[in-house]
């Protein structure tokens, strides 16, 4: 009789070391490797075959880029321009305020000359040097002026001008038509092509004529 035990027993230790061997793990796990790989590089291409360029294509961004260029190199030559026209208002504009200030002395010098009786400019050779000399100050203060861009508005029968004007009341007269200067009580000037100061005026203003019929009603009474 022979003890089956023994021989299980004896067996048994086999397929323990067939099923724990590790040439045979190894070899499982390289075949398993290449499975792993196989899905790393089909995520790499899934990725690849993303486009880089924005909805529309290389065209439409190559357009939209070429417009931003545009429109930054238009902004730049605005603000150039911008700085320059305002540097050159500043060059042209800088004596305003002093040459203002300088109005009243060539108004006090008008002045005077108005203000001289014509007995004195009849008098003798004192009298007329000093008048000559205060009309040769005027003359060339408004000189100095005028080659500094100020030009006198002296508008004696022109045409009533809101920009250039400051009307101060009117004169009723059927000489001139309704809105011309008929009388200057103080000289404009314009600084380049801005207004310094505006010339007080007086202007014409039509006479009201008399109602149709008026004086010509007959009494019948008698």
């Amino acid at each position: 009789m022979v003890d089956t035990k023994d021989d299980t027993q004896q067996n048994a230790p086999e397929e323990n070391g067939t099923e724990n061997d590790p040439l045979t793990e190894a070899m499982s796990e390289t075949e398993e490797a290449p499975a792993t790989e196989e899905s790393d590089d089909a995520g790499q291409d899934e990725e690849s075959t993303e486009s880089p360029w924005a909805e529309g294509g290389p065209e439409a961004e190559i357009a939209d880029l070429k417009d931003k260029l545009l429109r930054a190199l238009a902004d730049n030559e605005n603000t150039i321009r911008r700085a320059k026209r305002e540097r050159e208002d500043t060059a042209k504009y800088a004596a305003a305020n002093f040459a203002r200030d300088m109005l009243t002395v060539a108004d006090n010098l008008q002045r005077a000359l108005d203000a001289t009786p014509d007995g004195l400019r009849e008098g003798d050779d004192q009298s007329k040097s000093f008048l000559e000399g205060i009309e040769l100050t005027s003359r060339e203060l408004l000189s100095v002026l005028e080659r500094h861009g100020i030009k006198r508005i002296s508008p004696m029968g022109e045409k009533f001008n809101h920009d250039q004007h400051e009307a101060l009341f009117e004169v009723p007269t059927a000489d001139a038509q309704p809105g011309m200067v008929m009388q200057v009580i103080e000289d404009g000037f314009m600084i380049h092509n801005r207004l310094l100061r505006a010339a007080k005026v007086g202007v014409s203003k039509a006479i009201d004529q008399p109602d149709e019929g008026e004086g010509h009603n007959v009494d019948t009474t008698a």
